[in-house]
């Protein structure tokens, strides 16, 4: 699993903005087991994903119009219409990070355009579900 606490230096800035996204955040916990959950499929189905500085949430990319339909308790989903949203790995040299207080889990480059609405809401139930029994075992 993913480590909550992991330092990263990626930042979220580039010099163009993709404006075709949505953001599906979670608690950081549930995030974490969905992309464990997402990385040991038989395919790997994970998109880039931004974790808080305060470990509090992760955002899943997903495609644009997600948030008209997503419903899924627990978690929220959100249009950004391009609004400040830059996906890259790294900020071109010089420039200012583009969204303090968070940077990537699973940077852009390095996992799929965006995770699939209808895999990752799988993968937040079978990890809520984890957590749950987990949790009863204490």
């Amino acid at each position: 699993m993913v480590e909550a606490g992991m330092e990263t230096d990626r930042s979220i800035a580039s010099p163009t903005p993709l404006s075709v996204c949505d953001l599906v955040t979670v608690p950081t916990r549930q995030g974490l087991e969905a992309v464990d959950i997402l990385r040991r499929g038989e395919v790997e189905a994970v998109g880039p994903v931004l974790h808080d500085d305060d470990c509090d949430t992760l955002c899943f990319v997903v495609p644009p119009g997600t948030a008209a339909a997503w419903d899924m308790p627990g978690s929220t989903c959100t249009k950004t219409d391009g609004r400040g949203l830059r996906l890259a790995p790294e900020p071109p040299a010089g420039a200012p990070e583009g969204l303090p207080g968070s940077a990537w889990l699973l940077p852009p480059g390095e996992a799929e355009p965006a995770t699939d609405p209808a895999v990752l809401r799988r993968a937040l139930g079978e990890a809520a579900r984890t957590i749950e029994a987990a949790d009863s075992c204490r």
